[in-house]
């Protein structure tokens, strides 16, 4: 049974649920404005001060589940009107400030917000800048952080606090990994969903015959719907529309190959090269390490081969991809990568879809899915991107010395990235995952606890073929173009 873990879930659900279901009824125009009283009926409000607040947050985030601000090319907004109950002052002087006669605090204050009643220190908050030194300087740590979750969330530094007390996004720095989405206890800030796009497009095959649309789904699927079997889901997502449901981790076992050779070609000129399968992996290089961008592997990650792969074989094939990552949907609008995956749609979106349509999987029968092994299962997971190319170097017999460094979440990512600025690397391939736990920790995750990597490896032991060969030797995959351009 579907659980939600808290009431912004909740609430994203029910706008998400009823936009599908007016898309797919062909109401949505004439109904859009009637969504906020259908998920906020009153006459009490569930989390805010009044049902017209509520309302109005809700309108918002309609226009985010119908596509967002096409102006922004960012796939993370602000509900400005949601951004207002966090702590408005970061910084506070406390009862344990002991009113000593140094002041480090008032001396270490570049604009002089600090000043001195009795003795004790307070801060001017029309000055502060929040910077911090007042906090570090103090030598009895009586200065309170109060740090802004979505803020203590985003380790790429891409958002800040304007004049209104409102967070920006600063999408020069945003690598749209979603992290501030979850994180947000009001709800604040939200991710685009295409989900009215791919239910037109389904509902076009209903007429046209000749469109065919393929979901790929992630093989961080192991560890979201619980309640079913992922047989199950996979006959859901047939019912939707959708012609047929194949594995992203068959493009993983692509990639794996791909890269285990890219390696030594790299390595001729490079210390090291890094994994492109993590898009907010890719996006933080390009913006906080330029000078790095050399050392990225030029592979495709394991959505785009797949996409590739099903439009080689299908020539009228659309794809949608379905997993918990908000940075796919940046990814697949790249110039060098458009026109592979058509669409991106999330677990929640999912979830939502397969209750607007009343598909209940719980009782769905059971639809084999056999597209993959078991190393391409467990890219899922940190450490499965090292794994899989270390098996695909064994199978090919490849003469290169593999030191790999795996990188759990952005900061590890971020401390691998500055050693290999310097030189001082211990390793030559950096698997970087920028959620912490790999795919299976993505924002747009049906659940945020902690996960059971073991999960993830018993999906991958289900997997028929147990190598990567064996994975590949069913499709004709040379055809497929596996760099990015």
């Amino acid at each position: 049974m579907r659980n939600f873990e808290n009431d912004v879930q909740l609430i994203k659900y029910k706008v998400l649920k009823q936009v599908i279901k007016y898309a797919d009824e062909g109401t949505l125009s004439e109904k859009v404005f009637d969504i906020p009283k259908k998920v906020i009926p009153g006459p009490k409000p569930m989390t805010r001060c009044c049902i017209y607040k509520e309302r109005a947050i809700v309108s918002e985030r309609v226009k985010l589940a119908m596509g967002g601000n096409k102006k922004n090319p960012n796939v993370i907004e602000v509900i400005s009107e949601a951004c207002d109950e966090c702590p408005i002052h970061r910084f506070k002087v406390t009862e344990a400030c002991r009113g000593c006669l140094a002041h480090k605090c008032k001396e270490a204050c570049p604009v002089g917000a600090i000043y001195i009643i009795d003795r004790k220190s307070y801060i001017d908050h029309e000055k502060c800048i929040e910077c911090g030194r007042c906090k570090n300087a103090c030598p009895y740590n009586a200065i309170s952080d109060v740090m802004r979750p979505c803020r203590k969330a985003c380790s790429a530094s891409a958002l800040r606090i304007d004049e209104n007390k409102k967070a920006v996004i600063d999408n020069e720095k945003c690598i749209q990994c979603g992290a501030c989405v979850y994180q947000c206890p009001f709800g604040a800030i939200m991710d685009k969903s295409f989900v009215v796009d791919i239910i037109n497009l389904l509902k076009k095959t209903k007429e046209d015959k000749s469109i065919r649309v393929y979901a790929v789904i992630a093989p961080a699927i192991s560890s979201q719907f619980t309640y079913a079997k992922i047989e199950q889901v996979v006959t859901g997502i047939k019912k939707l529309g959708f012609y047929d449901v194949v594995e992203a981790a068959l493009g993983a076992d692509m990639v794996a190959e791909t890269e285990s050779k890219e390696l030594i070609e790299k390595l001729k000129d490079k210390k090291f090269m890094t994994t492109s399968c993590c898009p907010a992996f890719v996006s933080y290089i390009e913006k906080k390490y330029p000078d790095l961008k050399g050392n990225m592997s030029s592979t495709v990650s394991p959505m785009i081969a797949v996409s590739r792969l099903i439009k080689e074989i299908d020539s009228s094939a659309k794809v949608v991809f379905i997993g918990p990552c908000t940075a796919k949907k940046a990814e697949i609008q790249r110039d060098e990568l458009k026109g592979s995956t058509d669409y991106v749609m999330t677990f929640e979106e999912l979830q939502a879809m397969l209750d607007a349509f009343e598909i209940n999987i719980e009782e769905c029968e059971e639809t084999p899915l056999n597209n993959a092994s078991f190393f391409g299962r467990i890219f899922a997971r940190s450490g499965g991107v090292t794994e899989a190319i270390k098996q695909a170097i064994k199978e090919e017999n490849l003469n290169v010395e593999f030191k790999p460094v795996v990188c759990d979440g952005l900061k590890e990512c971020d401390k691998a990235l500055k050693l290999g600025k310097i030189g001082k690397l211990n390793g030559n391939f950096v698997e970087g995952m920028a959620c912490v736990g790999g795919c299976i920790g993505g924002a747009a995750s049906l659940c945020h606890g902690p996960k059971d990597r073991s999960e993830v490896d018993k999906y991958g032991n289900l997997a028929i073929e147990k190598n990567i060969k064996e994975s590949l030797s069913v499709y004709n995959t040379k055809k497929v173009n596996m760099h990015k351009e």
